[in-house]
């Protein structure tokens, strides 16, 4: 089937999120919609399944026009979408989150006819090579196996068009591949396919047409065979060198050394098991794994916003655990917390109020309990200057601003003064390849100054282009420590659960 999107145009009040963007997607073809978060490409994906209604433009399908008002009629006529955040119900077998929604009912009394819905589960299970049992339930799954349930759905409703927004986001790298395996097979099965990501990678892995999208308008097609550095520029509008340039670090002293750390939640569940481990003065130790494997709590119970409930973390002699937030960063530790807009600024104040959160109370800011504004707005133009902060003027809102632009507002204020440590929790997390260009260089700049410097990301790409060593988690434990240059399929196999020494 030939999908084909002409001048789709979506506003949300004033703001455009698609400008009349055309698209030609062929039959049996991988097509790739590339952008940075914040692009549009999702708000166009969503136009075409229905969750949204065009202000201005048409979609057809085969030459004809169609008009969706739900994402019923879109699988009604053969598009189906597996979301990046998974539509499943997690106590359901495979096979009832398969059939929901298109029940079939057997007999006079029209009982559920989970039969029916197991056998379609096993043939497109098979003819995929997905390995899925239909009486599997969805909590039990790993992440890669729950994304399959999700293509089974889309399959089992006869999609010709699949969609597939940003798949590989909670995937670990065999997992990422075994995807990308899939979406060549349901090519060569006649499928067309719209891959949304902004990975080039993978775009250069399995598409045949791609599609660049940049503040919601089309700014150019591609084939796979461009390069990385010709495809990021046609991103972001510049040249952008892809390779972090670094020396090699220079260790001094341990600067933190961290034991036994353990954090249960309210619900008694572990979510920190005894990790222990040192970061030296001057390098970079980088995090891995897949989200929800307990890096959230180890920066938190670092820096004091949840409590360890055994364990230590002592910095540079000094024991911070059970200190206050305030407490642990005025010893020494700048902190870039992974939700910039929950966590890192207040969107409703001032850029130049935002660079002083952490020391409002402190001269040349503060005297006695008034806020001395000249102090606060000198400060402000400095940084401004210093981390090219796109804004029309110090006073604008911090949450007016781009995401990129709000987070060099966070590191500008954490790294403002001297620091004995860093910690960067995805720290580049939604941002256009320009401005993780330039927080990779600040963060670099903080580790060839002395700091000790720990990054958390779920960047495979990133987390190898930064470190100097590489800590693994999985399941609230650290289960192995490698260096930097070990092959991707081995700190694949760590991610999903196997020892440092298992895979050696």
């Amino acid at each position: 089937m030939k999908l084909e999107l002409r001048g789709i145009t979506k506003r949300f009040g004033d703001f455009t999120a698609n400008d009349r963007i055309d698209l030609l997607v062929e039959p049996g073809t991988v097509h790739a919609l590339l952008g940075e978060n914040g692009a549009g490409k999702s708000t166009l994906m969503n136009v075409l399944f229905g969750l949204y209604d065009a202000d201005e433009g048409e979609v057809l399908l085969d030459d004809s026009p169609v008009v969706f008002d739900g994402p019923g009629d879109a699988m009604a006529a053969g598009i189906g979408m597996v979301h990046q955040h998974f539509m499943l119900v997690h106590p359901f077998t495979v096979a009832e989150n398969v059939m929901l929604g298109h029940e079939d009912v057997r007999g006079p009394a029209k009982l559920l006819d989970l039969d029916a819905a197991r056998t379609k589960v096993r043939e497109i299970s098979d003819r995929f090579n997905f390995n899925v049992d239909p009486d599997a339930v969805i909590e039990d799954l790993p992440v890669g196996a729950q994304q399959r349930v999700e293509i089974i759905k889309a399959l089992s409703r006869d999609a010709s068009i699949l969609i597939l927004d940003e798949p590989t986001a909670v995937l670990t790298p065999q997992e990422t591949d075994e995807l990308l395996g899939i979406v060549k097979d349901l090519r060569d099965a006649g499928t067309s396919v719209v891959l949304i990501t902004h990975k080039l990678r993978e775009v250069q892995a399995v598409a045949d047409t791609i599609t660049v999208i940049r503040r919601g308008k089309v700014v150019g097609t591609a084939e796979p065979t461009a390069s990385q550095e010709e495809l990021a520029s046609l991103m972001v509008g510049r040249a952008v060198s892809m390779r972090v340039d670094k020396t090699a670090a220079q260790p001094g002293e341990t600067m933190l050394t961290v034991e036994g750390l353990t954090v249960v939640d309210d619900a008694e569940i572990v979510q920190l098991d005894g990790v222990s481990f040192e970061v030296k003065a001057g390098e970079i130790l980088a995090i891995a794994g897949v989200q929800g494997n307990g890096q959230t709590e180890l920066t938190e119970a670092l820096i004091g916003v949840v409590a360890a409930d055994a364990g230590s973390a002592i910095l540079d002699g000094d024991v911070i655990t059970g200190k206050s937030i305030k407490d642990v960063l005025f010893s020494g530790i700048g902190f870039v917390p992974e939700d910039r807009t929950e966590d890192g600024i207040v969107a409703s104040m001032t850029i130049a109020n935002n660079l002083i959160l952490d020391v409002h109370d402190q001269a040349p800011y503060a005297k006695g309990f008034a806020l001395q504004p000249k102090a606060i707005a000198d400060e402000a133009r400095k940084h401004v200057e210093q981390f090219d902060v796109r804004a029309t003027s110090i006073e604008q809102t911090a949450g007016s601003l781009s995401g990129g632009n709000q987070q060099k507002v966070v590191l500008a204020r954490e790294l403002s003064r001297p620091l004995k440590l860093l910690i960067a929790s995805n720290p580049t997390r939604g941002l256009d390849v320009g401005s993780i260009e330039f927080v990779h260089k600040r963060i670099v700049a903080e580790r060839d100054a002395g700091a000790a410097v720990i990054i958390v990301s779920a960047e495979l790409d990133e987390v190898v282009a930064l470190a100097d060593r590489i800590a693994v988690m999985y399941h609230g434990r650290i289960v192995g420590i490698v260096p930097p240059d070990t092959d991707r399929d081995t700190l694949g196999l760590m991610m999903a659960g196997a020892h440092q020494e298992e895979v050696a």
